[in-house]
């Protein structure tokens, strides 16, 4: 699929400013969007959005098609009656700068729990109706709020560890605990449903603006989560619910035992037989969320690293076949075009890229990936086909300061060389770069335009704790750095209709005003 020429910033909600200890969809979310719009940016890319589970990662969510409810905001809870205002009163002090996942998930959902008895009590009729509707309309929700409220009844410990019957999802059960529940059940449908009311009203409000969302499906799901729960015939489960075999990828250059991820895997020929309906569903499900979708390890369609579950680590593993084109025909003939970016990074074979060509899907380069070889390194600039997505860095890398500060001298004598420049302003000159190559898209993480160290970096892969916390304060987005980003929107053509001669901030911020900060 054909993407207009342009270029957004990589954020996600958690990471925006606000007095409750994460990121959320109030005010915070409209300036950001704002922001964007003042800086000539026209997409807005995030981290998946789901409800986070282990090691808070939001690529390891408790459903597929949930919404996060540590991302709603109170303030519109107050202003809409939905909760009483004197409970934010007398809010813990959180750090503006990290995520204090264990406090912040304790406070936030105290406070949504007093809005849901709020809610029960004094609704309005166009509220509950409202609310009806929603449960009504979302054919994911009954599994998932059952899911987490049995959950929370077994003190968040996984579905495998449940008792046989509601493990197996025996009916009985089944019926058994949605009366048991049943308070619980609609508490979670309720704080669904809030989510999906401030991030529908947040991606209306940005698109009015010209700006459109990338959002991001891993392509596998986690073991704990209502999916794999609610539909063990699609994975590779014993007859207790425990997985066979898993995820990962094998030994390389990075890791000599691989990497164990852990994840469930699909069991395709099932799938297929039932028409890919749950891929479907997921698909759909997120272009309601986002306009556009990066899909993590694409290449897992084509072939995929199969691990025995007993294995501590990927090294015995073996390549195991994947749906290829059959999913995506199916995928289309379903839904259309989509659009998607192929996350297409590391070791990827012929197989792979053709089945990313054939569907005419843009791969991703990033730019720190491309001066550890020689002019042939597929992730310089003038190595890239249009139909691309180039990044400084994505959530997995360190900053791009962070990153040159720590490579070696070879490789920043490349950049140099590369960007016939020195480096006393080497993060805005990579961004540059970025926005200068002939990639369709370019999108660059906010730490890279606030010149961050390694203090900004967003995740460590394979490190189990202390990711995913980074947010920003509204101080640091200083008073050049929209109209710079806009000359380079403008400059470089990822404006629609918009030239040098077009721009009225040419003369207005100089390279020296970015580089002085």
């Amino acid at each position: 699929m054909a993407f207009t020429r342009s270029s957004g910033i990589l954020l996600h909600p958690s990471s925006l400013p606000g007095r409750y200890g994460i990121g959320d969809l109030g005010q915070a979310a409209y300036d950001w969007v704002d922001f964007l719009a003042a800086a000539g940016q026209q997409l807005w890319q995030l981290m998946p959005l789901g409800p986070t589970g282990y090691g808070d990662s939001p690529y390891q969510c408790f459903s597929a098609f949930a919404g996060n409810p540590y991302l709603i905001n109170f303030e519109l809870l107050t202003e809409q009656g939905l909760l009483d205002a004197q409970l934010l009163d007398a809010s813990p002090e959180f750090s503006a700068e990290r995520v204090d996942y264990g406090a912040v998930i304790d406070y936030k959902l105290r406070v949504l729990r007093h809005s849901f008895e709020t809610f029960k009590q004094s609704a309005t009729k166009a509220q509950r109706q409202a609310f009806d509707n929603f449960c009504r309309e979302s054919n994911w929700l009954a599994d998932f709020a059952l899911f987490m409220a049995v959950k929370e009844a077994h003190g968040g410990r996984p579905w495998n560890e449940w008792e046989a019957d509601i493990r197996s999802r025996q009916p009985q059960a089944i019926t058994a605990w949605q009366e048991k529940l049943a308070d619980e059940i609609e508490r979670q449908k309720y704080w669904q449903w809030l989510f999906f009311k401030q991030w529908l009203a947040v991606k209306s409000y940005a698109n009015d603006r010209g700006i459109k969302i990338i959002g991001d499906i891993p392509i596998f799901i986690a073991y704990d989560s209502a999916d794999a729960w609610a539909n063990p015939e699609l994975f590779y489960f014993d007859e207790l619910g425990n997985p066979t075999v898993i995820a990962g990828v094998p030994p390389d250059y990075f890791s000599e035992t691989g990497q164990r991820w852990g994840n469930p895997l699909y069991r395709w020929k099932p799938m297929k037989e039932g028409g890919y309906a749950w891929w479907i569903s997921r698909f759909k499900a997120s272009l309601q969320l986002v306009d556009m979708i990066r899909v993590d390890h694409f290449r897992g369609f084509e072939a995929y690293w199969e691990i025995p579950a007993s294995e501590p680590t990927a090294v015995k593993g073996r390549w195991v076949k994947g749906p290829g084109q059959d999913f995506f025909d199916a995928i289309k003939a379903a839904l259309g075009e989509l659009p998607i970016i192929a996350e297409d990074l590391g070791v990827i074979t012929p197989e792979v890229e053709a089945l990313r060509d054939n569907n005419d899907l843009p791969g991703m380069k990033v730019l720190q990936f491309a001066f550890a070889a020689d002019a042939s390194d597929p992730y310089l600039p003038h190595n890239y086909p249009k139909n691309s997505v180039v990044y400084t860095g994505t959530h997995d890398n360190d900053t791009t300061l962070g990153w040159y500060q720590k490579a070696p001298e070879k490789e920043r004598d490349f950049v140099r060389r590369y960007l016939a420049r020195d480096d006393h302003n080497i993060v805005w000159d990579l961004l540059r770069l970025a926005f200068a190559s002939v990639a369709d898209i370019a999108v660059v993480p906010l730490q890279d335009v606030l010149r961050l160290d390694s203090s900004g970096r967003m995740n460590i892969p394979g490190q189990a704790a202390g990711n995913w916390s980074w947010r920003f304060t509204p101080e640091q987005l200083e008073y050049w750095i929209a109209p710079q980003l806009r000359e380079l929107a403008e400059i470089y053509g990822r404006i629609p209709g918009k030239g040098p001669v077009d721009t009225p901030y040419r003369q207005s911020i100089t390279d020296s005003e970015v580089e002085a900060g």
